[in-house]
């Protein structure tokens, strides 16, 4: 956008470094990164670079919750980022610790290293990750850092909690990596890659890596029984952590306290590279003595000799209560300073990615005199979770997740280049082989909408054996996408048209087709739900009943107890979503009552 930046790091060698587990993507997090590609973000090229393993997540359901995701090579995925950064213009890259923000007239000004070297910047991006007071626990031990074997930047730390600012502490954990040679992955199941040919970015033109398979292990009673034993010993209960973890990645010592019916928890055996033997055990994060996960993870089958590389571990950090930003992530009493990523609350990669992508656009564009894209809940996952954060704030790591956002069938992971790249294009962000590719795409649409346009008669697809009645008349190819089992394969013979250059966006076109009774729907549901908020909901309301309530929307209104739906739809983190589930609910309730 023509704004000259600085990126600071404690070692630049670590940019790009995969801190947690080496993949990218999932629900509603594929969609995230699909979105940040969209705007011309790296995220999704480095993911295909590095990707040794693909999977798209959901492919049972309809394609507007399906998540893209990828394993990643840890190597390949950091050399990509580096590769990317070190060749974009404008861009200085500063090695050492920031240590603290100049202030000048109440804003920000600059930036001091711990050298004491200064840096005169009108904009400040802090994007501390679990670096920002960051303090590992396993067992009794204890060490000051973000990450195993890297420091921690506990001078910030301190210059934003004496600058009176709503701060708290999150933490996360990881967990013990396992040297794949002593695995016997005969025993277990094996997951493939996707033998499709879809990629994480659009600019991607095909996998460039060997594919590998991932394998499915479970604990066992022997493995609960060494971790209940040991309980005592976690940071977790033993009171040294009292800071909230995310609710959808828990530890598993704290999976085997909440679920002890239990009688196993699935684990995910996933490779971290093509150059080195590690594996990253998915689904055992744990904080648990080294000697206790030596037992919990020998207990499960096909580790029964398995070493342990590298133990798992816990850390806690500071975050900024994100109420105290406005939508551009911008610190409402220091103007100028922006936050992104888990110094918001949130959790991995994908929600940092996208909050970066929106501070830097909007420092950018206010430095600048451009404007940033027009984003929302309408338009863009990126802004359902700004606009969660903001709003709502947060009482655990914040997850992207498809069920929190009202507008999930338009909002599909697989249109986000329509969506998003034309506004980014108009802001100025999106560089030239975009630009070219995404111009080209839109050419094509213009021909690809003519053939949705093209009338088909009944008789004939009946005649092809397509399940349609003889007397259905004559209608649109659009028309007819929206007949069950009817697909854009099934209607090729009478299209005459060559798909395959344009394979993609034709089948987001026929989505679009298929999905239309459906959004009109949701317009009319969200239109019905805004007149509809003075409906009251008594105080013996059963929230536990109604129907596609998560768990955790259950819980917060059930606490909450409010008397109408409009009070529910103030209640911190009950989306839109619910809010129209609990409308129709409500409804019916009163109507039999």
């Amino acid at each position: 956008m023509g704004a000259r930046a600085g990126l600071v790091s404690f070692d630049l060698n670590a940019i790009g470094a995969m801190s947690c587990n080496p993949a990218i993507g999932g629900l509603g997090k594929g969609h995230l990164v699909r979105e940040v590609d969209a705007l011309d973000g790296v995220i999704g090229r480095a993911a295909d670079a590095g990707a040794i393993h693909y999977r798209m997540l959901n492919r049972s359901k309809g394609s507007a919750v399906w998540g893209p995701r990828v394993q990643a090579d840890r190597v390949l995925f950091k050399a990509e980022v580096q590769r990317i950064v070190r060749g974009q213009a404008n861009l200085s890259l500063i090695q050492g610790e920031a240590a603290a923000l100049t202030l000048s007239g109440g804003r920000v000004s600059g930036l001091e290293l711990a050298d004491g070297t200064t840096f005169e910047a009108p904009r400040v991006i802090l994007c501390t990750g679990t670096f920002l007071g960051g303090t590992l626990f396993r067992g009794e031990e204890r060490f000051e850092g973000g990450r195993i074997g890297e420091n921690s930047a506990q001078r910030l730390a301190q210059q934003l909690r004496s600058a009176d600012l709503p701060m708290a502490r999150l933490k996360t954990g990881t967990p013990p990596r396992i040297d794949g040679r002593t695995i016997d992955w005969t025993a277990l199941p094996e997951q493939a890659s996707d033998d499709e040919s879809w990629t994480m970015s659009a600019m991607t033109k095909a996998r460039v890596n060997p594919q590998v398979f991932c394998a499915i292990t479970r604990t066992t009673e022997v493995s609960h029984e060494a971790i209940r034993a040991n309980l005592h010993r976690s940071p977790l209960f033993s009171g040294a952590i009292d800071a909230a973890g995310p609710r959808y990645c828990p530890s598993i010592e704290d999976k085997i306290h909440r679920f002890g019916d239990r009688d196993g928890h699935q684990v995910f055996l996933e490779p971290e590279g093509l150059t080195t033997h590690l594996v990253y055990p998915n689904g055992i994060s744990t904080s648990l003595p080294v000697d206790v996960q030596h037992d919990m993870v020998r207990a499960m089958p096909g580790l029964a000799k398995a070493e342990i590389v590298e133990p798992g571990y816990a850390v806690e950090y500071d975050h900024i209560d994100p109420r105290a930003l406005t939508p551009d992530l911008q610190v409402r009493a220091i103007p100028g300073l922006h936050c992104a990523g888990q110094i918001n609350g949130t959790t991995g990669y994908e929600e940092a990615a996208a909050q970066g992508l929106i501070a830097g656009l909007h420092a950018a564009a206010d430095e600048t005199g451009k404007s940033a894209p027009a984003l929302d809940r309408a338009n863009s996952y990126i802004a359902v979770m700004i606009d969660d954060l903001t709003l709502q704030g947060v009482s655990e790591p914040y997850r992207m997740l498809t069920s929190r956002a009202e507008y999930r069938l338009r909002l599909r992971a697989n249109n986000a280049s329509t969506r998003l790249t034309g506004l980014g294009i108009e802001a100025g962000c999106i560089g030239d082989d975009r630009k070219t590719w995404f111009e080209s795409r839109e050419e094509a649409r213009e021909d690809l909408q003519a053939m949705f346009e093209i009338k088909l008669h009944a008789k004939a697809l009946a005649d092809a054996g397509l399940n349609v009645r003889r007397d259905g008349g004559e209608k649109p190819v659009a028309e007819w996408l929206r007949h069950d089992g009817i697909e854009l394969d099934d209607l090729a013979p009478w299209l005459d048209r060559d798909m395959s250059e344009h394979a993609e966006l034709a089948e987001e076109m026929a989505e679009d087709a298929a999905y239309a009774p459906y959004l009109a729907r949701q317009e009319a549901e969200l239109r019905d739900l805004r007149a509809s908020e003075g409906l009251r909901l008594p105080a013996d309301f059963p929230f536990n009943e109604v129907p596609g309530l998560s768990s955790e929307m259950i819980e917060r209104l059930s606490s909450a107890r409010p008397p109408t739906l409009a009070a529910a739809g103030r209640v911190p983190g009950v989306t839109p979503a619910a809010l129209s589930a609990l409308l129709v609910y409500a409804r019916r309730w009163q109507t039999a009552a």
